[in-house]
């Protein structure tokens, strides 16, 4: 994306349709540098830990709400059992 803006801004205008399609397959086609290639697993590197740390809170707040769910379940239990004796 840097690289149309780079571009835009010595063309001095807006790129057509055509043109536009065209650099977009040129981009894709070409072999990446090894500082895109590293930006890219850097960035797939943060999108992983966010997803693990947004497994890690659900995980966490699921173990706390069963551990309430079991409190809450053997008081109960312990209730229904002394009104029956």
């Amino acid at each position: 994306m840097e690289l149309f803006f780079a571009w835009l801004a010595i063309k001095g205008g807006f790129m057509t349709f055509r043109e536009t399609t065209i650099k977009y397959i040129k981009d894709i086609l070409r072999a990446k540098t090894i500082s895109e290639v590293i930006y890219a697993e850097l960035q797939e590197a943060h999108l992983r830990k966010l997803e693990a740390e947004t497994a890690a809170e659900y995980s966490d707040a699921a173990i706390k709400f069963n551990d309430r769910r079991i409190e809450r379940l053997e008081h109960r239990l312990f209730q229904h059992k002394q009104e029956n004796n």
